[in-house]
């Protein structure tokens, strides 16, 4: 196995690239599709919670095979030329942000609905309110169950193989197919897909015991402070308002 991974190191580190830059192309993208579909499917909008629940369901009852296929023959073939590559990577994101976006919303659904009614009371707006009170809790709520659909993301990059993308997988498929050395060749490339996928799995179960309920970061911290003076404020702006209205009054 040594000398198979000094004799292709060149390939089998081209290809280690193509799917780290995959994976984390379809993790930022997948990660900000899924939050605002997330949101679309808890809309007070009948049309946006339509559009949002047809495109979850349709992405997760297909395999994942068909999406980049689809991309990959049926996108060249009749509208634009497309590479293995963006194919892949288009696949994986809609694919990928289906099941984000379904996690999400379990992480919406899990606050009280008084966190909501805090934050009108203080004067937020409907959008401050999503971005400042209610998102980073449903964030932590499910970060467990985001760190595994990001190792999922990595495993399935190997669908990239199929496409002609030139990541881990292609270049182990070809490595084994010329030196017959199977056993060695797909040896070393779960090895190599291990060293991504564990590093990942234990900075997730290290991020979720920091964001443990009992433990609240500098700036969520900042964040409640100034809410805490908002309110105060109001509070204080209606006892003056009240006073001034008593003294006219009088």
């Amino acid at each position: 196995m040594n000398q198979l991974m000094i004799k292709f190191m060149a390939e089998l580190q081209a290809g280690l690239a193509v799917t780290l830059g995959a994976s984390i192309i379809t993790l930022i993208f997948s990660l900000l599709f899924g939050t605002l579909l997330a949101i679309g499917q808890l809309s007070k909008y009948r049309w946006l919670r339509r559009l949002a629940t047809i495109y979850v369901e349709f992405f997760k009852n297909i395999p994942l095979l068909v999406v980049a296929m689809f991309f990959f023959i049926v996108v060249p073939l009749y509208f634009i030329p497309i590479n293995g590559f963006t194919a892949g990577v288009l696949g994986l994101i809609l694919y990928t942000t289906a099941f984000i976006a379904e996690t999400i919303r379990t992480g919406l659904l899990s606050i009280p609905k008084g966190q909501k009614e805090a934050g009108q009371s203080t004067g937020l707006r409907e959008s401050e309110i999503m971005r400042e009170i209610i998102l980073p809790q449903a964030f932590r709520v499910v970060l467990p169950a985001l760190g595994n659909q990001f190792v999922d993301l990595i495993k399935n990059s190997s669908i990239l193989a199929v496409v002609a993308a030139g990541d881990l997988m292609y270049h182990g498929d070809l490595i084994a197919s010329n030196t017959f050395q199977t056993l060695d060749t797909y040896l070393l490339i779960g090895l190599m897909y291990l060293s991504l996928t564990l590093p990942l799995s234990y900075l997730m179960r290290y991020l979720e015991m920091r964001l443990a309920w009992g433990y609240q970061p500098k700036r969520f911290s900042l964040k409640l402070s100034q809410l805490e003076w908002r309110k105060k404020s109001s509070r204080k702006e209606l006892i003056n308002n009240e006073t001034v209205r008593s003294l006219h009054l009088d």
